[in-house]
């Protein structure tokens, strides 16, 4: 849709302002947290070419070289962010590669990735996960993996009030999608699926499900807030990990 575009050009635009900030953040710490490089790091271990779909502002690909990828390539289809992407990985020197383009339908070969890697804010964005499992499904190669590290379907109704966690009377879990109200806001809409739809699509691409773990902490926080939802009562992230048969 043209406004999400916008919306994601505009808030791609701080990775641009935030250049030497966010350059000093790659330099210092690692933007994989603990329960992804519980499952990636075997798989980290072999070198493998990695194509990490919706790849932002390109933090989560240099630290998967850092653990161990061979090559990445991300794809965005956001040209602001994958051009502060590229100045990144190419001033730290890293073998990264960035294209620009709408998903599902990489522009990318069949079987080239022996690693799949996406999350922290993708699938928001894909109306049909049934299409863009079949595009990961095409882009793995035999015996490699898709690595999904994502917000939980049940986010959208959580509130950030700090007393107590609430749900959003003008939200469901069984909708087909809302207005973003936040970030990166200006009216985008995001996407919903439950977690039985996601794990129904990636089945569904003929992928072998490996793991999949609901998580309390989110990956993302906005500064200075400690929303009550945030505390470890309610479910913020999952992660999944999938194999294409050899």
């Amino acid at each position: 849709m043209k406004r999400n575009r916008i919306a994601w050009e505009a808030a791609s635009e701080k990775y641009v302002v935030e250049h030497e900030e966010v350059l000093d953040q790659a330099r210092k710490e690692s933007s994989l947290v603990e329960c992804e490089l519980e499952l990636l790091r075997p798989l980290l271990a072999a070198s493998p070419a990695v194509v990490h779909l919706q790849s932002g502002n390109g933090l989560d690909d240099l630290a998967l070289a850092a653990e161990g990828a061979r090559s990445v390539v991300g794809v965005d289809f956001s040209a602001v962010a994958a051009t502060a992407a590229q100045r990144r990985a190419d001033e730290l020197g890293v073998n990264c590669r960035y294209v620009v383009a709408a998903l599902p339908g990489a522009p990318l070969q069949d079987g080239c990735a022996d690693l799949v890697y996406t999350g922290k804010g993708a699938l928001i964005w894909m109306p049909d996960l049934n299409a863009w499992a079949a595009d990961v499904a095409r882009l793995v190669r035999p015996g490699g993996h898709l690595f999904v590290h994502e917000a939980h379907p049940m986010v959208p109704l959580w509130t950030w009030d700090e007393d107590a966690p609430r749900i959003r009377p003008d939200r469901g879990y069984f909708e087909r999608s809302h207005v973003n109200d936040s970030y990166p806001g200006n009216g985008a809409v995001e996407w919903q699926a439950t977690l039985g739809e996601i794990i129904t699509a990636v089945l569904g691409a003929g992928l072998e499900l490996l793991h999949v773990a609901e998580h309390a902490e989110p990956f993302w926080r906005w500064d200075g807030l400690d929303a009550a939802a945030w505390r470890g009562q309610l479910p913020n992230t999952f992660t999944l990990l999938a194999r294409k048969r050899s």
